[in-house]
């Protein structure tokens, strides 16, 4: 029997991502697969690193290499096991900015579903308030190895718990000042073994389009949404375009509605970890309103699950002569 090959490298896959905006070649999923294999393996070189976030950055991430790059990922990522009912995963990277981040309150709220949650995450971001942290104040510490998640739980993941490999890639921002591929694969990734359900966000209205390609290419269950600040939870100001996905196929939960209101009732204006908390445990008290928007995001989200929980896998739908 013949040993495996050695890997080739991925100098030719930057000769043909590395060509500008204009002149880059899109890879297949395939090639996509393998290069980010070689990425969050660590086999590679930092300058090949460098080259290749650069690259991708310039030349941006079609629908078919973000699918690859999410094979290469979910064939490394550590995963926690099966739940009962569908997994709730709640990226949270972004932070807060401007406003008090609010992915906790999302996450805690659908616990009292009878959901399963993870939260996951890394400091991206130096300046920013981060979910881990307002967890930690309501007592939710961050995990040190992978558990079960029961129903009505939440948990918060860092991401080198997940993967290495990707926050080995999350941590080349720190250097070169750039988002790059892992900060959209974060995103997207299905840390549990059985159904998941991704509440997916962007920031930039171009990603829309392009998450949501990925989401049906995949297969994946997903919310999509304009987030808070590029978080998971939705903006209490806005009434945002929703689109949900059950194994692939789109579905229209929520039409945009024009206008951004100047205050939220109960919102606080510091945004620290401290007052963030505290309003986070007067909203789930009833002692102070919860927003509309993260209301309604917990009804579209439970809607999903049970919509995945009744949507059979294609593998199951088959027929056999």
């Amino acid at each position: 029997m013949r040993d495996n090959p050695a890997p080739m490298g991925i100098s030719h896959y930057i000769k043909e991502i590395g060509r500008g905006a204009r002149g880059a070649k899109p890879l297949a999923r395939e090639q996509a697969a393998d290069l980010f294999g070689q990425v969050l393996d660590g086999s590679i070189t930092d300058l090949e690193m460098g080259a290749f976030c650069l690259a991708m950055r310039i030349k941006g991430e079609t629908p078919e290499e973000m699918a690859g790059f999410l094979d290469a990922t979910h064939a490394r990522l550590a995963r926690f096991p099966a739940t009962e009912r569908p997994l709730v995963v709640l990226p949270s990277y972004n932070g807060a900015r401007r406003l008090p981040v609010l992915t906790p309150l999302l996450a805690l709220l659908l616990a009292r579903e009878g959901l399963p949650v993870l939260v996951h995450g890394a400091a991206t971001e130096s300046t920013r308030v981060l979910s881990s942290g307002v967890l930690a104040a309501l007592d939710i510490a961050p995990l040190t190895a992978l558990r079960p998640i029961g129903a009505g739980q939440v948990v918060f993941a860092p991401t080198e718990l997940l993967s290495p490999g990707l926050k080995r890639l999350l941590d080349v921002r720190r250097v070169v000042g750039l988002r790059n591929p892992g900060h959209s694969v974060v995103k997207l990734m299905q840390p549990g073994a059985g159904d998941c359900v991704v509440v997916g966000s962007y920031t930039h209205p171009e990603y829309a389009q392009s998450m949501a390609a990925t989401f049906e290419l995949t297969g994946m269950t997903a919310l999509l949404s304009r987030g808070l600040e590029g978080e998971s939870a939705a903006d209490p100001r806005r009434t945002a375009q929703v689109d949900g996905f059950v194994r692939g196929q789109r579905i229209a939960l929520q039409a945009r509605q024009p206008g951004t209101e100047s205050e939220v009732p109960g919102l606080p204006e510091e945004i620290d970890i401290e007052t963030t908390a505290a309003y986070t445990r007067r909203v789930l008290a009833g002692e102070a309103p919860l927003p509309e928007a993260i209301a309604q995001q917990v009804a579209q989200i439970v809607q999903l699950a049970n919509l995945t929980q009744r949507t059979p896998t294609a593998s199951t739908t088959e027929t056999h002569p």
